[in-house]
């Protein structure tokens, strides 16, 4: 019932294109900051990180509480699908042009299983786009650069 409601509450959908369901074998690039770099990266969550940094959806049961201080984007993905490793790249590039304005979030569906069954994920990559003020919003399938800047200005960052 509570992964219920909390898929309730998330699941306003953002039209986007829907490229193709995952394939493939190899892994993809993950993305960690090293030290001393200025810039951020993309940043692999676990469900203990997501209840501290996104939203305690166990604590906070039946409302979206966000605890992050800027928008944050989050990538449903797994290591084997196809079009999870063409999105990778792309989103390393957006976190470091949004560097500080946004968050880039990754989650590994297949280590975090319960997040992903939390969030109602059935095809990946499944993307969440969290601003600041407002629900979530999900899309699915892979984006071109271009996509996901207008849904990060546009939804993120309140740009119309």
């Amino acid at each position: 019932m509570k992964k219920v409601l909390i898929i309730v509450y998330i699941t306003v959908l953002f039209s986007v294109l829907i490229f193709t369901q995952c394939a493939g074998n190899n892994s993809s690039k993950e993305g960690k900051t090293t030290e001393g770099e200025n810039h951020m990266s993309v940043t692999n969550l676990t469900k203990a990180d997501f209840l501290t940094k996104v939203a305690d959806y166990e604590k906070n049961y039946g409302e979206w509480k966000y605890l992050g201080d800027k928008p944050a984007l989050i990538d449903f993905y797994a290591d084997w699908c196809g079009p999870c490793k063409m999105v990778a790249p792309i989103l390393e590039e957006l976190a470091e042009e949004y560097d500080d304005r946004i968050y880039i979030y990754k989650i590994d569906t297949d280590k975090e299983q319960e997040l992903a069954t939390a969030f109602g994920i059935r095809s990946i990559p499944t993307l969440l786009f969290i601003p600041m003020g407002g629900q979530p919003q999900m899309a699915q399938g892979a984006m071109s650069k271009a996509d996901f800047k207008k849904a990060i200005d546009e939804v993120l960052l309140n740009k119309q």
